[in-house]
C-alpha cells in the first residue's frame, strides 16, 4: 500500500490516496500502520476518497481503528495533498467528512500549500455552562461543545504536570458520555493566548487537535475568557481559532506538512519501504 506521512502542529497520521489506491479492511490497517514500533507509526489513518457532494472525501480511522467524525489538522493536510497531487486544482475547495462538509481556503506559497484555513462550522454546546462531573471521586466542571464531533473542555491552572496516560482513560470513558468523549485540558494565558493539551478518543494523547482546540477556544470565549480569536500552544504547534459569533461560525487557520511517503508491506508490517 502507498502511503504519505502529513502532520500539522505535530498530530501525524498516514495518507492513502484512494482515488488510486483501495483499503479493503480500514479498521485493522489502521491499527497496524499507526503502531511506533511495528508499523509508520501515527494517530490513525486518513483515506481520501471520491465524494459526490465534495470535492473529495476524509474517511478517519483512530489508531485503535474506530472511525471518527471529523479531524481538524488531517483535514488541512487532505487539502494540502489533493491541491499539490494534482486532484483538485482550486486554492477554495470542499471536504466531505462524518462531521459534514467542510470548507477550505489555501495559501500558497512557490507552488507549495503552507497554510489552510478550515471552515469548522457551527459549534454547538451540549452541556450546562459549565456542567460538575465527578471523575475518579474528584469534583470538576466542564464545557460540552460538538464541533462534528464531541468535546469535554477543562479549565486548569497547570496542565504540564497532568498525568494523561493516568487518567485520560477515566475522561474518554466516563458514563456522561456513552459514545465516548474527546478531552480537552486547557490553561488560560491572556485573552488572545491558551494552552491545551488533549486526549482523543481513540487515539491517547496527541500532539494537537484541530477540533479540541476549536472547541476550547469557543468554552474559554463562553466562559468569558478570552476574545473571539485566540492563539492556542499544542504541544506540536499552534493553532489560530476565531469565532464568529454573529455568523456562530468558527475558524482554524494552522499549516500543514508532508513528511515523507513510502510503501508499507501490509502482509508484514515490520517492512516498510520508506522513500
Amino acid at each position: 500500500m502507498k502511503f504519505t506521512k502529513m502532520q500539522g502542529a505535530g498530530n501525524d497520521y498516514v495518507y492513502v490516496n484512494c482515488f488510486e489506491e483501495t483499503v479493503e479492511d480500514p479498521k485493522s490497517t489502521a491499527i497496524l500502520v499507526s503502531d511506533r514500533h511495528f508499523g509508520i507509526g501515527s494517530d490513525g489513518l486518513i483515506l481520501i476518497c471520491p465524494s459526490d457532494k465534495a470535492d473529495c472525501r476524509m474517511r478517519i480511522f483512530n489508531a485503535d481503528g474506530s472511525e471518527g467524525e471529523m479531524c481538524g489538522n488531517a483535514i488541512r493536510c487532505v487539502g494540502k495533498y489533493v491541491y499539490e497531487h494534482g486532484i483538485v486544482s482550486k486554492k477554495s475547495l470542499q471536504v466531505e467528512t462524518l462531521g459534514g462538509v467542510k470548507t477550505l481556503e489555501l495559501k500558497e506559497e512557490n507552488g507549495k500549500i503552507v497554510q489552510v484555513t478550515v471552515d469548522m462550522g457551527e459549534p454547538k454546546l451540549t452541556s450546562k455552562l459549565p456542567e460538575p462531573i465527578l471523575i475518579e471521586g474528584k469534583s470538576l466542571e466542564f464545557v460540552g461543545i460538538s464541533v462534528g464531533n464531541p468535546h469535554a473542555v477543562y479549565i486548569c491552572d497547570d496542565i504540564d504536570h497532568l498525568d494523561l496516560e493516568c487518567i485520560g482513560p477515566a475522561y474518554e470513558n466516563h458514563s456522561r458520555f456513552p459514545n465516548r468523549v474527546n478531552s480537552e485540558f486547557v490553561q488560560i494565558m491572556d485573552r488572545s493566548h491558551i494552552r491545551m493539551r488533549v486526549w482523543e478518543r481513540g487515539s491517547n494523547e496527541t500532539w494537537a487537535c484541530g477540533t479540541g482546540a476549536t472547541a476550547s477556544v469557543v468554552a474559554c470565549i463562553l466562559l468569558g475568557y478570552t476574545d473571539d480569536t485566540v492563539e492556542v500552544a499544542l504541544r506540536g504547534g499552534n493553532l489560530t481559532i476565531h469565532w464568529d459569533r454573529e455568523k456562530n461560525r468558527a475558524y482554524m487557520t494552522g499549516e500543514a506538512v508532508e513528511v515523507f511517503w513510502g510503501e508499507i508491506l501490509l502482509d508484514n508490517p515490520i517492512e516498510i519501504l520508506y522513500k
